[in-house]
């Protein structure tokens, strides 16, 4: 049996693919990877804002499943939209790697710090840590992010640290922000592997109970709130509580709850944004 499996084209992206693909591998199956340029990939200079809504790293993969030409898609699970597209399923969710954002080039804030990143949600964290420093757009890869660090004469860049763990690239990391400091996106750190609605078995025995478990508690109370990566919205859960945050994009307000029920911490959080 021939399994195409769609991911984007980065070496983050393909590694992780890999990653994805071993899981699936079983006697009778032959695995062929599919690499896929996303909105996201073409246009790695403009805002999100500018580009379109969250999803712009998943739109082209979901086409291709819808369209059949792969049988599963590799998503790192915080580019999802919060709720599932007609006709496809998150088949599977791998064991969650660490959730945490890093900072390269330091291995502190200090007052007055040059930082790049194009997150909202980090933007909005990191000013209310510490009000003085001067957050500056970035994007790219993981590693054009990290050269442009020494190019721009910035003193340090915010990325996830699952990803410099995956591509080897923890030697960057001068600190790994608890979450009580940066909650992180929802879905931060895991994989989905996304299939067609009927077709979940194909990938099942990759599901990770507890990691879907904590993913679609973070998902829900975002979904909820109707935040995205372009909204100061972040969840997380540590296996036995989750916290979530909404934010003024600038960090002068951050309002963060903890609790089970993400209906009710997406309501309380989303009344006291209102007022």
């Amino acid at each position: 049996m021939l399994v195409r499996v769609g991911s984007r084209g980065s070496r983050l992206a393909l590694t992780q693919a890999e990653r994805a693909a071993s899981s699936l591998r079983a006697p009778g199956i032959e695995l062929v990877l599919v690499p896929i340029t996303t909105a996201g990939d073409r246009d790695r200079s403009r805002p999100f804002g500018e580009i379109g809504s969250r999803g712009v790293f998943v739109k082209e993969l979901e086409e291709a499943l819808l369209e059949r030409r792969i049988d599963v898609a590799v998503h790192s699970a915080k580019d999802l939209t919060a709720t599932d597209s007609a006709g496809l399923s998150i088949g599977a969710f791998l064991r969650r790697d660490d959730p945490r954002d890093a900072l390269c080039g330091a291995d502190r804030l200090r007052p007055g710090m040059r930082i790049g990143t194009a997150s909202v949600r980090r933007r909005a964290q990191l000013l209310a840590l510490e009000p003085s420093l001067s957050i500056e757009p970035l994007r790219g890869n993981v590693e054009t992010r990290l050269r442009k660090r020494g190019e721009r004469g910035l003193d340090a860049v915010v990325l996830a640290a699952c990803g410099l763990d995956r591509l080897g690239l923890a030697g960057e990391i001068g600190l790994r922000f608890a979450p009580e400091q940066l909650l992180p996106e929802a879905g931060q750190g895991a994989l989905a592997l996304q299939v067609r609605v009927g077709e979940e078995e194909l990938v099942a025995a990759a599901d990770d109970v507890e990691t879907r478990r904590r993913v679609e508690a973070e998902r829900e109370v975002v979904f909820a709130i109707g935040g995205g990566c372009l909204a100061p919205v972040a969840a997380h859960h540590d296996g036995e509580t989750l916290t979530a945050l909404v934010a003024d994009e600038d960090g002068a307000w951050i309002e963060r709850r903890s609790g089970d029920d993400p209906a009710a911490l997406a309501a309380e959080l989303t009344a006291l944004a209102q007022n």
